[in-house]
This record gives C-alpha cells, sequence and structure tokens, in this order.
C-alpha cells in the first residue's frame, strides 16, 4: 500500500513539473531559471520583426548589488529578453540604459528597442488619453538579447534599508554600481562567452562611454560595439553660461535645422535642409567662432555682419541678435522663433509646438516635446509591467528619480569629458566599434556637439574608421517619428553586422 503512495505522489510532483515547464504563463521568484539573490517574474511570448516570429523569454525584476564586504548595498531593477532557440553563450546581449542622470530605462524600452512600443503617430505625436503599447516590428531582439538597466533610485531600484542613496549618485559611483550590474549579470546568466554592448541615450551616452573604459580596466570586460543615441561626451560643449562661447558656436546648425522645420528661413536655405546644414556648420566654426573669440574686440561694423550672417541661419531678427551680444541662449531661441505666432518649441525635439499663458517672456515655461511623450511612455511601462510582464510592485516606478546633487567631484574647476575614456577604451580594444546618432531637431544633445566632440578625439585612422556616425531628422528620442524609427533599426541591423566582423 505504502508503495503505491510513493508511486502515485512520484506521478502527482512529475506531473506539477512538466506542467510548469510548459505553461506560458509568469512563473514568480523562479530560481530554476534565475540565480539566488534574483527576485524575478519570467514569461514568454513573441514578436515578429522583418517578417519573422522570434520567441523571447522576459526576466523582469531585481539584481541584488554587494560592497565589499558581502553586505547588500542595492536592488537594481532590470528586464532580461533572452531570444529563445539560440545558444545564449554565443549570442550577442546589449546592455541599456537611458540618462538624465535619473532617468529610468523606459524610453529606450519602449521607445525603440524592446520587443513592445508606445503607440504614437507616425510623426511621433500622442494621441490622448488613455493610451496603449504594441508589438515592436523594429525591436533589436532579432540581432541582440536586450537587458534594460534602471540605475539606483531609477524605476523600481532603490538602495538597501539604511543605505545613502547618495553612494550612487555621481558620475564615478555611478559607473561604478552599473559596471557591478553588468560584470555580476555576465556571471549569474552565464554570457561571458556572448558578444557584449552597451546601449545608453544621452547621459547614458556619457555613462557607456565612461563604462568602456571602467569596465575594461575594472573587470576586463571588453565589448564589441557601443550604441551613443543623441549623445553628450563633453560638458564644455554643452553648457551654456557666461563665459563659455563654445556651445553657443556649436549650437547654431540646430537653431538653423529648427528654422529650417519651421519656415523661417530664407527661399535659398529652405529648398535643402542638409545644405542649409552645411553652410551652417562652416559660419558656425568659422566666422561666428571668431567673432565670439574676439568679444571686446569686435568693431561695430564686425558686429553688424555677423549678426546679419546669425540672423540668415537662425530666423531670429538682426535687431535681437544685436541686443543678445550676438549670443541668443537656447532658452531663449525656444521661444523667439515663433513669438509672432504665439508658439514656443521643443527642447527634446523642436518639432513640437506649445503655448505659454502669454507671448512676451524671455523663455518657454514648459517643454511641449517633453510634455507630448511624458504620459504616454509613463502609463504604457506601468501597464506593460503589470499585464505583461506580470511584475507588480507596490511602490512607484520612477520615471526620473531624485539623484540630485549629481556628484562631479572627479572633475572639479573643469568639465566632464569622456570622449577621453572612450579614445582610451578604443585605443586599448581595437576591435570596438561605436554607433553614434543624432536628431536634427535635438537641443538636449544637439548634433553638431557630439559632432566636434568626436574630431576633437583625434583617433588614429584605424580607429576612425570604427566610428559610424547616422543622422535622423526627429529630435532627442528620435524612434518616436516613425520615418527615423524605419531607419535606425536598418543602421543598426547594419551596425550589429559591421561590428561582428572583428576586422
Amino acid at each position: 500500500m505504502r508503495k503505491i503512495q510513493l508511486v502515485v505522489l512520484f506521478a502527482f510532483a512529475l506531473l506539477q513539473v512538466l506542467a510548469q515547464k510548459q505553461s506560458a504563463v509568469a512563473v514568480s521568484n523562479a530560481e530554476e531559471l534565475m540565480p539566488a539573490g534574483v527576485s524575478v517574474t519570467t514569461t514568454r511570448n513573441s514578436v515578429t520583426i522583418g517578417g519573422k516570429k522570434i520567441d523571447y523569454s522576459a526576466y523582469t525584476g531585481y539584481l541584488n548589488l554587494q560592497n565589499d564586504t558581502g553586505k547588500m548595498i542595492a536592488k537594481v531593477f532590470f528586464t532580461y529578453y533572452k531570444k529563445e532557440g539560440e545558444d545564449a553563450g554565443k549570442r550577442p546581449v546589449t546592455f541599456t540604459f537611458n540618462g538624465g542622470p535619473g532617468s529610468s530605462s523606459v524610453w529606450l524600452h519602449m521607445g525603440g528597442l524592446g520587443p513592445k512600443r508606445v503607440l504614437l503617430k507616425d510623426d511621433g505625436a500622442a494621441s490622448g488619453p488613455p493610451y496603449q503599447y504594441i508589438n515592436n516590428e523594429y525591436s533589436w531582439l532579432d540581432k541582440t538579447d536586450l537587458v534594460f538597466i534602471d540605475p539606483v533610485s531609477t524605476g523600481y531600484s532603490r538602495s538597501a534599508p539604511g543605505e545613502n542613496p547618495k553612494q550612487f549618485h555621481g558620475y564615478l559611483e555611478d559607473i561604478s554600481s552599473m559596471g557591478s550590474f553588468v560584470r555580476h549579470f555576465l556571471s549569474r546568466y552565464e554570457r561571458w562567452g556572448s558578444p557584449k554592448y552597451l546601449a545608453g541615450e544621452s547621459y547614458g551616452t556619457t555613462r557607456a562611454a565612461g563604462l568602456s573604459k571602467y569596465l575594461q580596466d575594472r573587470h576586463r570586460i571588453y565589448l564589441n560595439g557601443i550604441f551613443l543615441i543623441s549623445s553628450v561626451l563633453n560638458f564644455g560643449t554643452n553648457d551654456y553660461y557666461v563665459g563659455n562661447d563654445l556651445p553657443r558656436a556649436l549650437y547654431i546648425p540646430s537653431y538653423t535645422a529648427a528654422a529650417w522645420y519651421h519656415k523661417k528661413l530664407a527661399p535659398a536655405l529652405q529648398a535643402d535642409l542638409k545644405k542649409a546644414l552645411k553652410e551652417s556648420e562652416e559660419f558656425a566654426i568659422g566666422a561666428y567662432a571668431s567673432a565670439l573669440l574676439k568679444g571686446g574686440w569686435l568693431t561695430d561694423a564686425e558686429k553688424e555682419a555677423i549678426a546679419e550672417k546669425m540672423s540668415y541661419y537662425t530666423g531670429l531678427s538682426k535687431e535681437y541678435i544685436l541686443q543678445s551680444n550676438l549670443r541668443v541662449e537656447e532658452g531663449r531661441f525656444y521661444k523667439e522663433l515663433r513669438r509672432k505666432d504665439g508658439l514656443t518649441i521643443g527642447r527634446l525635439d523642436a518639432r513640437f509646438t506649445g503655448r505659454d499663458i502669454d507671448d512676451v517672456a524671455e523663455s518657454n515655461s514648459f517643454d511641449p516635446s517633453f510634455a507630448n511623450i511624458d504620459g504616454p511612455f509613463t502609463a504604457t511601462i506601468n501597464d506593460y509591467f503589470q499585464k505583461e510582464l506580470n511584475f507588480k510592485e507596490e511602490k512607484g516606478y520612477n520615471i526620473f528619480g531624485d539623484v540630485y546633487p549629481w556628484n562631479y567631484s572627479n572633475v572639479q574647476n573643469q568639465f566632464l569629458n569622456v570622449a577621453e575614456s572612450l579614445r582610451d577604451a578604443m585605443a586599448k580594444n581595437p576591435a570596438l566599434k561605436v554607433y553614434v546618432g543624432f536628431g536634427y531637431y535635438d537641443f538636449a544633445t544637439p548634433y553638431f556637439t557630439s559632432k566636434y566632440d568626436i574630431e576633437h578625439m583625434f583617433l588614429r585612422p584605424e580607429q576612425r574608421k570604427n566610428v559610424q556616425t547616422y543622422f535622423y531628422e526627429s529630435g532627442h528620442m528620435y524612434y518616436i517619428h516613425k520615418p527615423s524609427l524605419v531607419q535606425f533599426k536598418k543602421d543598426v541591423d547594419q551596425f550589429f553586422d559591421f561590428s561582428s566582423s572583428n576586422k
């Protein structure tokens, strides 16, 4: 009788195991799939990319960071997408994050890279709430597995109880914690043999460039490629303030692009965007940069001539430019370009317009391009985690976390410049390839500042061949613009092929 009972119990247990393996619903705290120290849910789904069905598993949850004594100091939230049916040890894996600093990974996750994307109009404009997400036929999952990481204090990531979150809020602190995450992830998911990539947007490109050197020097992790999406490598080319004229020159082509989009340029420039930008770039680093350098040595006649040219390339009046001492700050430009129309333009994406309470203010009261995406991305990521990834968390998902003041103590009395870190990594790892993408209508990380940064890395010819640049007629999140998203996917596919050649 006892033998029969044991057989029945064994058969029942076997049926339970088989049922669990065959189930397509989420498995909570799946230790058999996830390593110790990680609390996750697991779901399985598919997405069609380029006409081919991609089956994948999604692991959503936390990886615990520990200090040198083994004490847990933070729980880092991530979503890991792994294509089924391939050897994970040989398939590329890409670690992705956004910027801020202080931003979660929601933008890249639900905008262009992941298997789902926010439903927007083809020009990137949002419809009214409630918002929806759809299958992303332009996801990267056909080329690489994806790990979306939320740095500490963003998304669901938090410092451990009793730990000061400020220990993660700074350039060096962030590089260290993110580097630790990558190292532990590679070990726990057996991905050391995989081709490895980083993909960052905005300050995420600052992080990626810094990580490229840190991972090599600290953990001996060599990368195959880095995606710099709307990059900022040298804050000295991007930070407006009195006494730093370099950004004023480098922003001029972005002024031209925005004025072109809003049809505020002369007919000769309106005829061809790329031709207009080429002329503007030459003016910016030629006559205009020279005029800024002269400062008080500039004669009245020279001022008049520069103001005339600057008006031609920006769509602003000559009088306004002279009143601004030839230095029109970006915030003023957002308000001034379409002041007569009662409209302001966006910072993240100059294609978008908004209305303030009045038309006489010096700068706009909000960024209409951010307002366009804030609600849709926030709603859909929360909906997606709960309904499809079966990850439910009582605490809020921080689209933007409180990480300020961000610590730049490593560069006191100078600007943070991670272009040198990237150059160093490329010198030590000749196989490292770099994708650099620009949106013409982006004022958060203007395209010409990034071009300047790359040209001032002084890469050797064999290194320069490893850097590929791509341009899109969109803004900071250029993937919200459907034509740019389509082109983005083609460019990414080409870059993966290029970076895997090891030439």
